[in-house]
């Protein structure tokens, strides 16, 4: 079985309610998976914000600093157009 990302993203998209779109994250994620995604997003809105060292980052959210690098790396590699766009969706 192949998994097919366009139809996870289908029906998200498909629900528009938080009860709805909790009981569907449940579904799909451990809570050890919906933290990690929490963390990720967590990390990205800081290093976007640039108020916070990577250090203070990591010891004050709990998040190893491999993520944050990772996350990090991400960011510089885009083009500025596309980090705009992060920006608007996760600031």
């Amino acid at each position: 079985m192949r998994a097919n990302w366009d139809l996870v993203l289908e029906k998200i998209l498909s629900h528009s309610n938080y009860e709805d779109l909790s009981v569907l994250f449940h579904l799909l994620l451990t809570e050890e998976e919906r933290s990690a995604v929490a963390g990720r997003l967590k990390v990205f809105q800081l290093l976007l914000d640039g108020d916070m060292s990577q250090r203070h980052i990591a010891a004050e959210y709990e998040v190893s600093i491999a993520t944050i690098t990772r996350c990090s790396n991400y960011l510089k590699n885009m083009s500025p157009e596309h980090r705009a766009k992060v920006q608007k969706l996760i600031g």
